[in-house]
């Protein structure tokens, strides 16, 4: 396995069927996919307690309520979230290759804000430029990520750990195992681009927890509430 940031180890748990890969390649962006395989074998070890500051998975930070838009303030991104499915090989599609800023949302997995790992996956670029996650791997320990749900409420995580990983040995169950926490894994391709290896040799995750769930305006006391005539 190749990891070249690694600020914070994250758990390992078992998880049955898990992402293995993701991104764009340029040359065939209609035909990525975000290939689910089989769990590694790694020892099981209890999920990391949350950081100080960290709303706490038996606080049930928020229920569940589709994400609509993810905001990145430091790579200055706003992005709508698309859901995305498996399909009969067991495959999950990722966001349309023709809209750069686009970002996708595993549905059939955890609601960002939830106890749980939640999956937002984006392309690093397309055939026209740039893409939502361009520059994934800039952030650092401490930028935050805001997703807006359909319930008006709004979810913050912190990122405590970016790193990548070669595609032919991703470690799954570190990215995608449950947590006993509210987390956010982001995904987009990275390392080296080979297109006779058939694009993008590596992946990019940033791993985030839960430091905020605000909820929906129309619940925030003094709120939408009529006033007397």
């Amino acid at each position: 396995m190749s990891t070249r940031t690694s600020r914070e180890r994250p758990s390992r748990r078992p998880f049955p069927r898990l992402i293995a890969a993701a991104g764009l390649i340029p040359a065939a962006a209609a035909a990525l996919v975000l290939l689910l395989g089989s769990p590694l074998t790694e020892p099981g070890i209890p999920a990391a307690a949350p950081r100080p500051g960290a709303v706490a998975s038996n606080g049930a930070p928020a229920p569940a309520s589709r994400p609509v838009r993810i905001d990145i303030p430091g790579l200055r991104v706003s992005a709508p979230l698309v859901d995305l499915t498996l399909d009969s090989r067991g495959k999950l599609g990722v966001p349309d290759p023709a809209e750069r800023n686009l970002a996708g949302w595993y549905r059939d997995g955890v609601t960002p804000g939830s106890p749980g790992t939640a999956v937002v996956v984006a392309h690093v670029d397309t055939p026209t430029g740039p893409a939502a996650f361009a520059g994934l791997d800039t952030l650092r320990p401490g930028a935050t990520v805001d997703v807006h749900r359909a319930d008006r409420a709004v979810a913050t995580f912190r990122i405590y750990a970016i790193e990548e990983f070669e595609k032919s040995d991703f470690p799954s169950t570190r990215v995608y195992g449950p947590t006993k926490d509210a987390q956010l894994r982001l995904l987009t391709c990275g390392g080296a681009y080979d297109p006779d290896a058939g694009g993008y040799q590596s992946n990019v995750v940033a791993f985030a927890r839960l430091v905020s769930a605000d909820p929906p305006e129309s619940t925030v006391p003094g709120k939408n509430v009529p006033h007397d005539s």
